[in-house]
């Protein structure tokens, strides 16, 4: 694995999160997180502005290489899902224009990354990852947005971290041996 820096985000139309792990020898640790409260936005569109604003100068000021954002999960009220796909739309394009590398992940597959269970309360993620990251309480005492942005960015670099291998088929042991000579030993 490359040394980079991972931007989470837990994209929201009341509160967004966001996580930021710098990954150096193949070992992640916690740069920062933290919130985006929307309460004193009087319209969705001053929130986009919101999120575009404090998207940036995130990525500014800390220069992340790749973005992990949590895809939106189907909901019953269409508005709503709208409005969240606007919101995440925002800071995928901030991303994008300042060149990172955008990968999407659902709610399930964090939650499975980080804890083992696609069912895991949000409690259960923020506690798998103060082990994981050696972060304290008085650190961890921020919103649930900001730990599930940080499982975002965590659950990246699982993924990163994951060596890739090419399928290689053989027809059959004879095949094998022939083409792993180096790794077969032979016995009498």
């Amino acid at each position: 694995m490359h040394n980079c820096k991972i931007l989470g985000i837990d994209p929201g139309t009341t509160v967004m999160g966001l996580g930021l792990i710098e990954v150096l020898s193949g070992k992640a640790s916690l740069i920062a997180m933290s919130t985006i409260d929307f309460k004193d936005c009087k319209t969705h569109y001053e929130k986009l502005s919101k999120i575009f604003i404090h998207v940036t100068e995130v990525i500014d000021a800390y220069q992340p290489q790749e973005l992990a954002i949590e895809a939106p999960f189907f909901g019953k009220n269409v508005q709503s899902m709208l409005k969240l796909g606007r919101a995440q739309g925002v800071a995928i394009a901030v991303a994008i224009s300042k060149g990172l590398n955008v990968t999407e992940y659902p709610p399930l597959k964090i939650k499975m990354a980080i804890t083992g269970n696609g069912a895991a309360s949000k409690e259960q993620v923020a506690g798998m990852l103060a082990r994981f990251l050696n972060i304290n309480d008085d650190r961890m005492n921020v919103k649930l947005d900001a730990t599930d942005a940080l499982a975002a960015a965590y659950c990246h670099y699982l993924q990163l971290s994951v060596p890739v291998t090419k399928a290689v088929h053989y027809k059959s042991w004879k095949d094998f041996v022939n083409r792993n000579s180096g790794r077969v030993e032979k016995t009498q």
